[in-house]
């Protein structure tokens, strides 16, 4: 063994005792030879536990006390005072007749080499005796009281001819502070069963080292000894962990024991021996015992946390025509690894010997009747998982992969454009809808297309509409066709601040998958750029400083491209307090005050360890931050979206009654530490809903995928509190280890879906409809009896708006309709949306659902009650929709197995609605694009954002002299390009705001299209761009360094008019200095937004929502206090608020009639070259 030199010089030193006489009592004379001064009666003592930690192969037995103390720490005394040594026969030492040595203080060793010839040591068991209570005998008096009665042996499951374990096990019955004194040695002990015997059968198994074993499986060495330890993960041990050989047929060897040490005599060192550990709630883990001369191995083994399965890739959408071939791929991580892979079509279950799939499905020669939803399902002894659906469709040779016909899409015209035709202000532009094709594929087998189609626009058509004093051209879609998809980029962005006070999480850290992908910057600012394919965005910020708990967020997306803002909030972390980590210590979970604390951590003596698994003793600072549910204030800083994986593997959701972060360091070095067999003890009154005092667990949160994961259950135990009063706790046990957020939540069934769309504007136009709002609803928890009014929330989610609005997830009952209650509000961009007033008018037309099913949801916005309060969320009764009742059946409110019939509801079905604050501006384009939806970009010369992946905006800034706010135009017309000189891009309607201290001025940033490369990418346009007041205006003043670049950059615009300006926009991106701001950002929404903050500011690289009227000027313009010869739409309905926008434009025509023709004049003068009446693209 390694310590053989140690025990050589002991030998010479004379330290040990040799003995041939007689030994159990004799081994007390041999301690008294010695030294006569330790012989004490054995009334003071008590014998420890037998061990065997040496095989007599190499020299001999050698049962050193450092190496059993190294095993069994805990069981042998400091000083023993005798030890007693048998054979693994029971036969005392004193009739073996072998040479052996033996002392108290250093152990029992018998040497090979002092035997007769021929003959070598037997195999050693020795026990020692030490002052009771020290002996860590597990059958002692004095703990045996404390120790409740051994259970039952387990069945043994040996096969024939196979050695298994069985095991039993015991509890403390001891009160915690007396644990350690009551309660020393293990919970479960196992011993070795053996098999029946094995018919006789010839063997083939060869052994380079050993022989082969009775069961012809294994290669056994008699002389080897495997000896080990396991620690879970956090490094705690890992007692009653089973030890497999690894083979076909797993054998069960042995189990670790309360220490988590094993030993497995007769394993082979030749390095092809393999054992697997397995432990609860833990992965496999495989060790291979390595190729070895000595007589003893020593194995060090650390297991991992179990990784629950989740999805690494959905299979995706496919279109093909018949006859054709679809693959889909379904990718599923975990450990271990899934077992089985099951795929189904529209909920059946397909034949795996018929279609021969795995991980992966392939549909060959495609017939009609296979269109439908498929997903994957994968599984292993640990649980199970789904796929995202995706949906394969399958079209006849000859039929259109796209529907022709566009849909109906409406656009808003300028306030001077009302069109007779249709009496509105609104045109039918028409539009495709987006969605996979069946394109130009080759024949190859992929999981994922090589080019991926969708349905867009294959031709357009010019049109000339006719407005005030001008005509208008606008691009018509008249025919949908399948092409290559618009390739575009998915933006994340937002603010990390304190939930509590909103001060920024500076210079902090953001991961992704456990990879760390960006900072935050100094106002807490974020940005990411989504990975590709990514279906579930799991995003943690870490922050540097340590104020903050670590946050970790699933954050809904926009999938067809552009930028969602979010805004993170951070629970701050609590001050440590210190602990002794010798004594019980209980910690309080409760933030309300004037209520009790709804529950608490207790921590037993001696539970903490280091990360490498050694014991700590000392001070702890220990910080715990509890998010109380009672309190609405902190719904935002709930982290993750509650939601976890059944046992069939579909996502189910949470309900929480508080969630918790520790964090348990070391005083002096701050090392972070683990504890073990901690018991959290929750108040039953606190949980007001009877039924979930059975179903609620413990969870901790998996930074990774966001989902909680079980931690474990609770049990009803009856306290008593103070003299009189009887409490009821739910206890639940669990480790603190590499996890540290958990959650006290139970499972919730009742569920339903709320409809909810956002809008530009109060005209709650279904072409207004705005995508990429984050609609967030927090449920909130009843009181006893089910009131109206909740006493806290439950819930917390958030979903992103498409074409067709959203659909939220949400606790509801169809027994009582005030069972359940939400708040629901909308951001967009860092904007808060209004919800529709519910007083003093209550108007369902305008709310958007219809009675008597309003009345009974309770529709009330946040300032129903006080009109100071803000206007941007609204509280409902989540009534879920009764089945016999007709007007119930048309939503808002859905039920769970109707989210289908909720996405894809018609405009005219119930739903509740938000509203942008609508500013004075407005944004016409001749091609039609939604900022929305990056994917509605359309190629073409007149776009005016030209390529899809790169937005760049241009403001400038304009300074008015005058007692009147002005409306102000850009008009954007090709300028140097040959195929769109002279034709419009588009125009930019904006009203100026006032300056605060001065009431004679006013300034206006004012967005135009940028001068670059059109979307062909082939030569450069400066956009020829007039800015008209909409006015009795002048020209007072040009930017002295802007007259100066645009002289030196060639060629220059005529400006004749000094009613107006007119440049060829510069290429470069000029800034403050010139009163031009231009950004660049993967979004356009984005770019438009940093720009006109930049504007407002004056600076190049500051922000601002207050305009600077003086700060950073292009264009001075004064204007006098008289009748404006165009009336801006704002002015009309601002002194006419009563008035609808079709009569207000009406009214304006017979004022303007005397100066249409100077109007059409004027026009004419400034369009240096009219397009032609009709063009046809495509």
């Amino acid at each position: 063994m390694c310590c053989l030199s140690t025990w050589a010089l002991l030998l010479a030193l004379g330290v040990t005792t040799t003995a041939q006489g007689t030994w159990r009592r004799d081994s007390l004379r041999v301690a008294r030879q010695n030294n006569p001064a330790v012989y004490h009666s054995e009334d003071d003592y008590e014998w420890t536990t037998w061990f065997n930690v040496d095989h007599p192969g190499g020299r001999g037995d050698y049962e050193q006390l450092d190496a059993i103390r190294f095993y069994y720490r805990a069981r042998v005394c400091d000083v023993p005072r005798a030890l007693e040594a048998r054979t693994t026969d029971w036969i005392p030492a004193r009739n073996t007749g072998e040479k052996i040595h033996a002392d108290p203080t250093l152990g029992f060793w018998c040497a090979n080499a002092e035997q007769a010839p021929g003959r070598n040591c037997s195999n050693y068991a020795v026990r020692f005796l030490c002052p009771k209570g020290q002996s860590g005998n597990t059958g002692s008096e004095g703990s045996q009281d404390a120790w409740g009665p051994w259970s039952d042996w387990s069945h043994c499951s040996a096969k024939c001819g196979q050695v298994a374990v069985q095991v039993r096990s015991r509890k403390c019955q001891s009160q915690p502070k007396q644990w350690d004194k009551q309660c020393s040695g293990p919970t479960v002990e196992g011993r070795a069963c053996k098999g029946p015997e094995c018919p006789g059968t010839g063997c083939t198994l060869h052994c380079e080292m050993g022989r082969v074993n009775a069961e012809c499986d294994a290669c056994m060495c008699q002389d080897h000894i495997v000896l080990g330890s396991v620690r879970s993960a956090g490094g705690l041990p890992a007692p009653g962990a089973t030890i497999l050989r690894f083979g076909p047929s797993s054998k069960l060897l042995t189990l670790t024991d309360h220490n988590g040490h094993f030993r497995i005599p007769g394993i082979c060192p030749d390095g092809n021996a393999t054992l697997t550990v397995q432990l609860r709630n833990h992965a496999p883990h495989t060790v291979i015992v390595p190729h070895s001369t000595e007589h003893t191995s020593v194995l060090s083994i650390m297991l991992k946390r179990a990784e629950k399965l989740h999805v690494v890739k959905n299979p995706e959408n496919k279109a093909r025509r018949e006859g054709q071939t679809a693959a889909l791929c379904c990718k599923v991580g975990g450990s271990p690894e899934p077992e089985e892979y099951q795929w189904f079509h529209n909920g059946s279950l397909l034949d795996r010997k018929q279609l021969n799939y795995d991980s992966t499905l392939v549909l060959r020669n495609l017939s009609m009747e296979q269109t439908g939803e498929y997903y994957c399902r994968a599984s292993n002894q640990a649980g199970a998982i789904k796929s995202k659906p995706a949906i394969v469709t399958v079209l006849g040779k000859d039929q259109p992969s796209c529907n022709p016909k566009p849909e109906s899409y409406l656009i808003r015209l300028p306030h001077d454009c009302y069109q007779n035709s249709t009496d509105s202000l609104y045109y039918d532009v028409g539009k495709c809808l987006s969605g996979t094709c069946a394109g130009q594929l080759d024949n190859a087998i992929r999981c994922k297309d090589s080019v991926a189609y969708c349905c867009g626009v294959a031709k357009m058509e010019e049109k000339q509409l006719k407005c005030q004093g001008y005509e208008l051209p606008t691009m018509v879609v008249t025919e949908c066709g399948c092409q290559k998809c618009v390739e575009t980029k998915v933006i994340v962005r937002g603010r990390a601040v304190a939930a509590d006070t909103g001060e920024p999480m500076r210079f902090g850290h953001v991961y992704i998958n456990g990879a760390r992908v960006s900072r935050t910057g100094y106002k807490g600012t974020f940005s990411i750029q989504v990975p590709h394919d990514t279906e579930r965005l799991v995003m943690t910020f870490v922050d540097n400083m340590d104020k903050f708990v670590n946050t970790t967020k699933v954050l809904p997306f926009n999938t067809k491209g552009g930028a969602v803002y979010h805004e993170i909030k951070l629970l701050r972390k609590k001050e440590p307090v210190t602990i002794s980590s010798t004594e019980l210590n209980t910690l309080q979970l409760g933030e309300v005050e004037g209520q009790d604390p709804i529950a608490e951590i207790q921590i037993p003596p001696n539970s903490f360890y280091k990360q490498s698994g050694e014991v700590f003793v000392g001070n702890v600072k220990a910080s715990i931050t509890f998010l109380d549910a009672r309190d609405v204030s902190t719904a935002a800083a709930a982290q993750s979206d509650l939601n976890f994986v059944g046992d069939e593997g579909d996502t189910l959701p949470l309900r929480t009654y508080g969630m918790f972060s520790v964090d348990f360091r070391d005083e002096e070095a701050g090392e972070p530490l683990n504890a073990g067999e901690v018991k959290v003890k929750m108040d039953s009154t606190q949980v007001k809903m009877p039924e979930h005092l059975d179903t609620m667990k413990l969870w901790s949160l998996n930074p990774d995928t966001g989902m909680w994961e079980e931690e474990g259950s609770f049990q009803m135990e009856k306290k008593q509190r103070g003299k009189r009063e009887e409490r009821t706790f739910l206890i639940g046990n669990m480790e603190i280890r590499e996890r540290r957020l958990f959650n006290l939540d139970v499972p919730e069934n009742r569920r339903c879906y709320i409809k909810v769309r956002g809008f530009r504007s109060d005209r709650f136009m279904p072409s207004e409809q705005v995508e990429g709002v984050v609609v967030t609803l927090i449920n909130m928890e009843p009181t006893a009896g089910y009131s109206s009014n909740p006493r806290a929330w439950g819930r917390f989610d958030s979903v992103i708006t498409g074409p067709n609005g959203a659909c939220l997830p949400a606790f509801c009952d169809d027994q009582k309709a005030d069972a359940y209650s939400a708040h629901v509000m909308a951001n967009m961009g860092g904007e808060e949306l209004e919800a529709v007033p519910s007083a003093p008018k209550f108007n369902p037309n305008i709310i958007g659902v219809p009675q008597p099913y309003l009345g009974k949801l309770n529709y009330r916005r946040s300032d129903h009650i006080d009109p100071r309060l803000k206007k941007t969320a609204f509280s409902i009764n989540v009534a879920k929709p009764s089945p016999n009742t007709a007007e119930e059946l048309n939503g808002p409110v859905y039920s769970f197995d109707q989210l289908k019939e909720c996405e894809e509801a018609p405009f005219t079905a119930g739903h509740f609605r938000f509203t942008r604050v609508e500013g004075d501006r407005y944004d016409y384009n001749t091609v039609p694009f939604n900022e929305d939806d990056p994917m509605s970009w359309t190629e073409d010369y007149l776009s005016w954002w030209p390529k899809p992946m790169e937005y760049r905006a241009c403001y400038v800034k304009v300074k008015i002299n005058g007692p009147r706010e002005i409306n102000m135009r850009s008009r954007n017309q090709g300028g140097t390009h040959p195929k769109t000189v002279g034709q419009l891009y588009g125009l930019r309607d904006t009203r100026s705001i006032r300056d605060m201290d001065q009431s004679t001025v006013s300034a206006v940033c004012l967005e135009f299209k940028c001068s670059g490369m059109l979307y062909d990418q082939d030569r450069v346009d400066r956009t020829l761009v007039k800015v008209i007041p909409q006015g009795s205006c002048k020209r007072d003043n040009v930017n002295s360094m802007l007259q100066e670049y645009l002289i030196n950059h060639l060629p220059l615009a005529v400006n004749n008019d000094t009613n107006e300006f007119t440049m060829l926009a510069p290429l470069d991106p000029l800034g403050h200095n010139y009163g031009i701001y231009t950004v660049t950002d993967q979004d356009p929404r984005t770019a438009k937004e940093i720009a006109l903050g930049r504007c407002f500011d004056g600076t190049s690289d500051g922000t601002s929502r207050v305009m600077k009227s003086s700060e950073g000027v292009a264009l001075t313009f004064t204007c006098g206090d008289r009748e404006v010869t165009r009336q801006s739409v704002f002015q009309a309905l601002q002194n006419s608020p009563g008035q609808s926008l079709a009569s207000t434009v009406r009214d304006g025509r017979g004022r303007k009639q005397r100066a249409g023709a100077n109007a059409l004049r004027n026009s004419r003068r400034r369009s240096t070259r009219n397009p032609t009446a009709t063009r046809t693209s495509g």
